[in-house]
């Protein structure tokens, strides 16, 4: 029993769940006060090396995610009248926890490659990913700030291919994409507070990527949204420590004298 049982369809959940959860928690960061000495940059750094504003942030985040509600849609439209999608019944916990597992190392396989190679293809990089590094300073309603193609090549594909690699249930979808947009959205926040679940079980977490969209972490620390176990098997883990600024809040540096693994 869920608390949308009755009023929406499992599918319905699945496609705009994760959208509306993205804004509520996206949105509670963006309207908490400064919170200056938990901040990896400061407001002054996010005014002068970010290239867009908030507004053309929201507008592009609302696009792709227009494009990836109608994907998922169909996804669901078609797997409900196929043999694809997973069980109609909803399994034990423990099936849907092996699930939940499987989904999230497809979803960090397929973007791992797909994200490390925007980087390394100067064309795809120039013209595609770069939007997305157009915020230097990453803040947590920009977490899908993406060129649509990306957004559809990253999250997209990528959301689908977990979902039916693992056999979940559409039920069991709606709790994993909503795991996983939480999950995005805190690593790009740009805050280190105490307490925060996500830095205690995840290394890939709000430091790890911000090491990713500083300059000298540009080629490393690929991995998202959970682990990094294809930084680290691949050589592009670069490990850094939080160092606290004397102005206040932390700073994210690359170890003194790491050498790639």
């Amino acid at each position: 029993m869920v608390f949308w049982e009755g009023y929406l369809s499992d599918e319905t959940m699945g496609t705009f769940g994760p959208i509306v959860l993205y804004w509520i928690y996206g949105g509670i960061y963006q309207l908490l006060p400064p919170l200056e000495r938990f901040r990896l940059h400061t407001r002054q750094e996010e005014a002068q090396k970010n290239l867009v504003s908030l507004p053309c942030v929201v507008k592009g985040v609302l696009l792709q995610q227009f494009f990836q509600a109608t994907v998922a849609q169909l996804l669901f439209l078609i797997t409900s009248k196929t043999n694809l999608g997973g069980p109609k019944t909803q399994p034990t916990i423990f099936i849907q926890l092996i699930q939940f597992l499987v989904a999230m190392f497809i979803m960090d396989t397929w973007q791992y490659f797909v994200h490390r190679y925007m980087h390394e293809n100067k064309f795809l990089y120039r013209h595609i990913h770069s939007k997305h590094h157009s915020l230097i300073v990453p803040y947590a309603i920009g977490a899908l700030y993406n060129h649509p193609l990306e957004g559809l090549l990253l999250d997209t594909v990528g959301g689908v291919l977990s979902f039916l690699v693992s056999g979940m249930t559409a039920r069991t979808a709606v709790f994993f994409f909503c795991f996983a947009v939480i999950k995005t959205v805190d690593d790009h926040c740009g805050l280190w507070l105490p307490g925060n679940i996500f830095h205690l079980f995840f290394e890939n977490n709000t430091a790890y990527h911000d090491i990713h969209h500083q300059l000298q972490g540009f080629k490393y620390n690929y991995s998202q949204p959970f682990f990094p176990i294809w930084d680290h098997i691949l050589g592009t883990h670069m490990p850094y420590s939080l160092v606290k600024r004397e102005e206040g809040g932390f700073e994210a540096r690359p170890t003194r004298g790491w050498k790639e693994e």
